[in-house]
């Protein structure tokens, strides 16, 4: 069976980071933020990135803003500390609004690897987008790196 992998770059250091998409064989790098250029991404930052997976780890990567929260729902949790329950259900409201299953096709997912900033899945939007397209397509493992 496939997989799709997730990972937050948060309190890791680079060569942690790319060691262990390497050692999980990942092909593709699938960046799920809505900001990917901002300074305190450090060795994540968009162009960064992409040159060092491809340099370092012959993975491939793609910016996916249909995968990415909007700012009002960053907001709304972050700086209104609204609920996990709430972002949770708007976020997944707004990937079904954005038919983000038919945008991005399953063979696009297989082996790929969902980025976030977020150390840990449990409260952070990667692991609601796998969990998404499992419930839609159904033939991969999730698995959080």
């Amino acid at each position: 069976m496939s997989k799709i992998f997730t990972i937050g770059f948060t309190k890791k250091s680079a060569e942690e980071f790319f060691s262990i998409l390497a050692g999980a064989k990942v092909e593709r790098l699938i960046d799920v933020r809505l900001n990917n250029m901002s300074q305190l991404a450090g060795f994540a930052k968009r162009d960064d990135l992409r040159y060092f997976l491809r340099t370092l780890c012959g993975i491939d990567y793609l910016h996916c803003l249909d995968l990415a929260p909007t700012q009002e729902i960053l907001d709304s949790y972050k700086k209104n500390k609204e609920s996990w329950s709430v972002y949770e259900r708007d976020f997944i409201n707004l990937l079904e609004s954005r038919k983000a299953d038919d945008k991005i096709p399953p063979e696009l997912l297989k082996n790929s690897c969902l980025l976030c900033s977020e150390a840990e899945p449990l409260h952070c939007h990667r692991r609601l987008v796998a969990e998404y397209f499992l419930r839609k397509h159904g033939n991969f493992d999730i698995v959080h790196l």
